[in-house]
C-alpha cells in the first residue's frame, strides 16, 4: 500500500507564501507523475501543477508565475512553493501521484493525500 502524507499548510495573509510538502512511501518503484491540485468550498476539485519523472511542468493559468513545483525522485516527494498568493487561492490541496508502480503489481496506480488547508487572508 502506498500513502501520500502533505505538509505545510496553513493561513497566511495576501502576498505572502506558503511551501507545501508530500512525501510517498511504501512499496514503490516508480511514480510517473506527481502533483497538486485544490479544491474550494462549493468548487470541483482542480488541477494546479503537475511534475512528471523527467522535470516537465503543468500548471493552472492562475497560478503561472507564483507556484513553482519541484520533486526528488529518489526520495518520491513533491513540494508546491506557493508566493504571492491571493485569497482566492484558499482551499484545501491535495498531493497526488499517478503512474505509481508498486512491487507485486504489474499495474499502474493512482493515489490521492488526505489534503492540507491554505487559507489566505485579504
Amino acid at each position: 500500500q502506498v500513502q501520500l502524507v502533505e505538509s505545510g499548510g496553513g493561513l497566511v495573509q495576501a502576498g505572502g507564501s506558503l511551501r507545501l510538502s508530500c512525501a510517498a512511501s511504501g512499496s514503490i518503484l516508480s511514480i510517473n507523475v506527481m502533483g497538486w491540485y485544490r479544491q474550494a468550498p462549493e468548487k470541483q476539485r482542480e488541477l494546479v501543477a503537475v511534475i512528471i519523472s523527467g522535470g516537465s511542468t503543468n500548471y493552472a493559468d492562475s497560478v503561472k508565475g507564483r507556484f513553482t513545483i519541484s520533486r526528488d525522485n529518489a526520495k518520491n516527494t513533491v513540494s508546491l512553493q506557493m508566493n504571492s498568493l491571493k485569497p482566492e487561492d484558499t482551499a484545501v490541496y491535495y498531493c497526488h501521484a499517478n503512474g505509481v508502480f508498486i512491487r507485486g503489481s504489474l499495474w499502474s496506480h493512482e493515489y490521492w493525500g488526505q489534503g492540507t488547508q491554505v487559507t489566505v487572508s485579504s
